[in-house]
């Protein structure tokens, strides 16, 4: 092969070669250039979210799990000392981000540089102090220090602590205004004193309600304080509770006022809680049920109450005592639904009447009401109705009586034969107009009809009267209009009138 050749092709490749090295020194360099900076004992190198390179010693100061390597991790270990540290990094090339400490007395600047799709944080310096990790840890204590300081401060609840002796060590300001309110009340007082004392007796946490008396308030402030032990001293906690003990204070008032109504109550009151248990009663319930009240305030349950009834004879005996549970818990049921109501007619001649409701929170209550007298006074006004049906049905003439509304509200046998009509068998009322349609239709023409429809709706002073009317069968009938008690009318059909000439003249002239 010729020399130039050899030379050609040497020269070629070591062209080539030259072009890779230079190649490859430029990425290496683009690569390497996060890394060749190691005068921060706080740096990391990432690639995108995956740590792949930190100074001896980053990651034991942010306290990381050792299967954790992401940026999540380091966020989490550096967020009390720089709060605005980014959930992602930065994905802009040349980007140099400065994020400020928490505490204003913290010179430390936690620096974000981008390369790429690398990005390097690191801890730099504003003054001239040295860059130690015992000084990040220093500061990144006092930042956390201070944040919970500020917490407990901004609390609207007193937090304070007590030595072992019981004395206030350290206190926020809802615990120092409150304090100032109470020693106010306190002359001599020592301060340093826990105003709502409540040290455990062991080292278990306590919890009690303790109360204290105020200068613009007529009743003690109220207080649920929780005393948690630590080793050199107690940690209290108070939260006010004045809501809740005027809510408790209203529903014993309106617990105590309900229980002095249903005492006065005649209806006997049995009220189960959601178990089944005899929550309340009244005294008309021993009364009415023959109870004694030492078994009632052992708080029975629904069975054994019924069965104490039955026992007692105060609830009608089952015919088959087999299915008798089967029929108490029908009974439940049904009151749970609130559909159940039952009067009770007992051997003794008393009548009850049993309902049952439900209540709120699953609970049920029975009502137990002696209806004895009210059953006997409708049995009597009853037997006095049939009386005086049967009574007025042996009259022969027709009887109807119209209410002061014109409907038709009684009529007795001969009425009905009469004029053929049965009352009681429609479902509608039949008012005094149907009356005089039916009357008319069976009668010759007669003004009286006009009459006696005005005057039975007439309001007022009213006063008997009388007439003739001719049936088209020719009878003649007599027609007497009286008016009785509540603006009732009676109208009177009697066929067997004997004929008087002269007053059924002087009607037809009266209406001529």
């Amino acid at each position: 092969m010729a020399m130039i050749e050899i030379l050609v092709i040497v020269a070629a490749a070591a062209v080539s070669v030259l072009g890779a090295v230079l190649f490859l020194a430029h990425a290496f360099k683009d690569y390497r250039a996060p890394l060749c900076n190691t005068d921060s004992p706080f740096s990391f190198l990432f690639n995108g979210n995956v740590l792949v390179h930190s100074t001896p010693g980053s990651l034991e100061l942010v306290q990381h799990d050792d299967d954790a390597t992401d940026w999540s991790m380091l966020r989490d270990g550096v967020l009390a000392r720089f709060p605005e540290f980014p959930i992602e990094p930065p994905n802009t090339a040349g980007e140099t981000i400065d994020i400020d400490p928490f505490d204003p007395k913290d010179d430390g600047i936690l620096r974000i540089q981008s390369f790429g799709e690398h990005a390097r944080v690191e801890l730099v310096r504003t003054s001239h102090e040295e860059l130690s990790q015992s000084s990040h840890e220093l500061h990144t204590a006092n930042a956390k220090f201070e944040r919970l300081e500020r917490i407990c401060e901004a609390s609207p609840y007193p937090i304070w602590q007590t030595d072992k002796s019981g004395d206030v060590v350290w206190s926020n300001d809802a615990y120092a205004q409150l304090s100032e309110k109470v020693l106010e009340q306190k002359d001599g007082s020592d301060g340093r004193r826990s105003i709502l004392d409540l040290q455990p007796t062991d080292n278990t946490t306590r919890r009690a309600r303790a109360s204290v008396a105020l200068k613009d308030l007529q009743t003690p402030s109220w207080y649920d304080v929780t005393a948690t032990p630590q080793p050199d001293g107690v940690i209290h906690h108070a939260t006010n509770i004045d809501a809740v003990i005027r809510a408790e204070i209203a529903q014993r008032n309106f617990v105590q006022t309900l229980a002095k109504t249903f005492a006065q109550l005649s209806i006997g009151l049995a009220i189960f809680d959601r178990n089944g248990q005899l929550a309340l009663f009244n005294p008309a319930l021993v009364d009415l049920s023959g109870l004694p009240a030492v078994f009632l305030s052992t708080r029975p349950d629904l069975l054994t109450f019924f069965d104490r009834l039955r026992d007692n004879r105060v609830m009608p005996e089952p015919k088959n005592y087999s299915s008798w549970r089967q029929e108490i818990a029908n009974v439940i049921k049904a009151a749970t639904n609130g559909t159940y109501q039952e009067t009770w007619s007992l051997d003794s001649g008393q009548t009850f009447r049993v309902s049952g409701r439900p209540h709120p929170d699953g609970a049920v209550a029975f009502l137990l009401e002696d209806i004895s007298a009210e059953v006997s006074l409708t049995r009597n006004f009853r037997a006095e109705l049939e009386l005086g049906q049967s009574l007025l049905d042996t009259f022969q003439d027709g009887l109807v009586v119209f209410s002061s509304a014109g409907i038709l509200t009684f009529c007795n046998r001969s009425y009905c034969e009469f004029w053929g009509v049965d009352p009681e068998a429609t479902f509608v009322d039949i008012s005094i107009n149907d009356s005089v349609k039916t009357w008319s239709a069976e009668c010759q023409p007669n003004p009286a009809w006009g009459d006696i429809r005005e005057f039975v709706m007439k309001i007022g002073d009213r006063a008997t009267w009388d007439t003739w009317i001719e049936r088209k069968n020719g009878v003649k009938i007599f027609v007497t209009v009286a008016p009785i008690a509540s603006g009732a009318t009676v109208v009177r059909f009697d066929s067997r009138a004997p004929l008087d000439k002269s007053a059924l003249d002087e009607h037809e002239k009266v209406h001529e």
